[in-house]
């Protein structure tokens, strides 16, 4: 029997690099390995890094940086196309106009997070619509990434296993691997309190549930927000499927 490949591929100038392959789907197959990558943003990586990514295969990246964000970390990989569709980052100042009327706290802070991911379907659904458009053609294996890769980066990714078919709960688990695998940048919004950055530099369930209660306000279901909102009618989602999902061999399903 053949192992899995590694889910999670450790690289010293990034984080949260990890594979969403191996993952069974409600129809008995399962999504390819070595296809789609999430990570971290990739300005920072070293020689070494860029070997790794290039041995990959990856060709193109999804970039759901805003304007500031993508000049401060330029991708290191040049061989890669890089593909912006922006989601102006939004949590940062708004938690900094707490603490200017005197009411942050923790519970506020949560409550910010679940904001942006509500705001991720109100506003920027024309963001994930684009991606699925890129999908769909031939630009695999691609990585989609934001700045931390974790908030951006998790709703694309979960949105990709549902439209998939993978199960609420693999994709749960799928979501809070960045717990175990990212790495927080200790000097980055240094000035908000301790149990403020830890909101904000993780990511819990119900951040993820709030951007799907939002898909049921707004489209009344995610399968209606898959077609009408993402564009993904009957055909799409059988090409989605034969590009990226495969009948399983003698593999273990993987890390999860």
């Amino acid at each position: 029997m053949r192992d899995s490949p590694a889910r999670h591929l450790t690289l010293q100038g990034a984080s949260n690099f990890r594979d969403i392959g191996g993952y069974p789907t409600a129809d008995g197959r399962t999504t390819r390995w070595r296809h789609i990558f999430r990570s971290n943003h990739l300005g920072q990586l070293t020689a070494a890094d860029v070997e790794i990514v290039r041995a990959l295969g990856v060709r193109s990246a999804f970039d759901f940086r805003g304007l500031e964000e993508r000049t401060a970390g330029v991708c290191a990989v040049k061989e890669i196309n890089v593909h912006s569709l922006p989601i102006e980052p939004s949590v940062v100042a708004a938690l900094r106009a707490e603490i200017a009327k005197g009411t942050l706290t923790a519970p506020v802070a949560l409550e910010l997070m679940r904001e942006s991911y509500r705001n991720y379907v109100r506003h920027h659904t024309h963001s994930f619509r684009v991606l699925f458009g890129h999908l769909l053609e031939d630009c695999a294996p691609l990585v989609i990434h934001c700045t931390a890769g974790k908030d951006r980066t998790g709703f694309a990714s979960a949105l990709i296993l549902h439209a998939l078919g993978v199960p609420d709960d693999i994709i749960a688990e799928d979501y809070l691997l960045t717990n175990r695998h990212y790495k927080r940048d200790a000097t980055a919004a240094a000035d908000l309190p301790e149990d403020v950055r830890n909101a904000i530099g993780s990511v819990e369930a119900s951040y993820l549930a709030a951007a799907f209660e939002a898909v049921g306000e707004e489209y009344g279901d995610l399968e209606s927000y898959l077609r009408d909102g993402l564009k993904l009618g009957a055909a799409e989602r059988t090409a989605l499927k034969e590009r990226y999902l495969e009948y399983p061999g003698p593999a273990a399903a993987g890390e999860r």
